[in-house]
């Protein structure tokens, strides 16, 4: 009876904790929160109607996502806003992707190709802008534009560095969201086709060149910088081989 009460107490602070925790991603990644902002348990217990060990739950996840910083004597804060933060996950960005991208055209079998090619599909019809979501992009295109560059990826068949990404995304898309859109003479449609026809050409050089110029780009919009562009693009055609078989 004692073993019965005590798992069906910790399964209801299981449930609670991740309403926090949605609820917390959902606020922060809304910019309901500035960059900076204290994240107190004290007044989000209070505001959720739960107790503190179970924000601290939340809070512990939500960190580990990247959404938060816990700052040594002073408790938990969303990160602040910085060129240099930006430019920091763009360089591991830069340094990690096109790796696992040469992996995925290297491993990548039909059912891939096929995923490769719905999720452009899909970016490719979803408006970027809707007038009431404001001057940001959709959360309908954000998503579709996280699915493409991940499907991309998803080819290399290791999950541990697939989770790299993800948390690599998640602070690189609030980043993105804090920051005024730069470059409005970018054409980012004609960049994501060209990276679709590399990386189902299976030519890895281009693909992977593309995709770093890519991420510089987006960098250089969010910052104003231009630095570490890749400058030439490999001098040979891309190579059209059959999709290797599953």
């Amino acid at each position: 009876m004692t073993q019965t009460v005590h798992t069906s107490t910790s399964s209801g602070k299981q449930m609670l904790s991740e309403q926090v925790y949605v609820h917390l991603r959902n606020a922060i990644m809304r910019g309901d929160y500035a960059p900076g902002d204290a994240l107190k348990p004290q007044d989000l217990a209070k505001e959720q109607g739960v107790s503190l060990a179970v924000v601290r739950e939340a809070l512990v996840r939500v960190v580990g996502e990247g959404l938060a910083d816990r700052l040594p004597n002073r408790g938990f804060a969303v990160p602040a806003f910085s060129d240099r933060r930006w430019q920091e996950i763009t360089e591991a960005r830069r340094t990690i992707e096109p790796v696992l991208l040469r992996m995925s055209i290297e491993r990548g079998d039909v059912d891939w190709e096929a995923r490769v090619r719905a999720a452009h599909h899909r970016l490719a019809r979803t408006p970027a802008y809707v007038p009431e979501e404001g001057e940001y992009y959709s959360a309908a295109w954000s998503e579709a534009h996280r699915v493409f560059h991940r499907t991309l990826l998803e080819g290399c068949g290791n999950p541990v560095l697939l989770e790299t990404f993800d948390r690599m995304w998640t602070a690189s898309e609030l980043t993105r969201r804090w920051s005024a859109y730069r470059d409005p003479e970018r054409d980012g449609v004609d960049e994501h086709r060209r990276l679709e026809e590399a990386a189902l050409a299976r030519d890895a050089d281009t693909a992977t060149w593309l995709l770093a110029r890519h991420l510089t780009r987006t960098a250089a919009a969010l910052t104003g910088s231009t630095r570490h562009e890749p400058r030439h693009e490999p001098r040979h055609e891309p190579r059209h081989e059959p999709a290797k078989e599953a």
